[in-house]
């Protein structure tokens, strides 16, 4: 699955709940996807579930099983803390935000695209 928000920005910058290692379950698999060989004799695609939960995460990013494992804690820790807080949680407040900028971009985008179309009638008209 896709990383939450962990791609925008870091981890840190949220106040998130802790993930207590006690409470997750890790295995290491084989990754799918393309690679070949590469991925097809390696267990570095990390499994993370948080057993209170019964949320699991697959990552399988990177060829190294560490940076993996690292990746997977923290987009847990997101889905979690979600999981838990629901509305209240600075995942679901900044994923909005994100939405918000990104509408707002749409937005503008069509309005100079109205605005260009509008020039050129004008050009049109003026040559005639």
């Amino acid at each position: 699955s896709l990383p939450l928000l962990q791609a925008a920005r870091k981890s840190n910058s949220l106040d998130l709940l802790e993930l207590r290692e006690a409470e997750l379950e890790e295995q290491f698999v084989r990754g799918d996807g393309p690679g070949g060989q590469a991925t097809n004799k390696t267990n570095n695609c990390v499994v993370l579930k948080h057993i209170p939960s019964g949320i699991v995460v697959k990552c399988h990013q990177t060829r190294s099983v560490e940076k993996n494992r690292k990746i997977a804690r923290e987009i847990l820790q997101e889905k979690v803390d979600l999981f838990y807080r629901g509305e209240d949680s600075d995942v679901f407040k900044e994923k909005k935000a994100l939405e918000k900028q990104k509408q707002e971009k749409k937005r503008r985008a069509k309005e100079n695209l109205e605005r260009k179309k509008l020039f050129k009638e004008l050009q049109q008209l003026d040559k005639e």
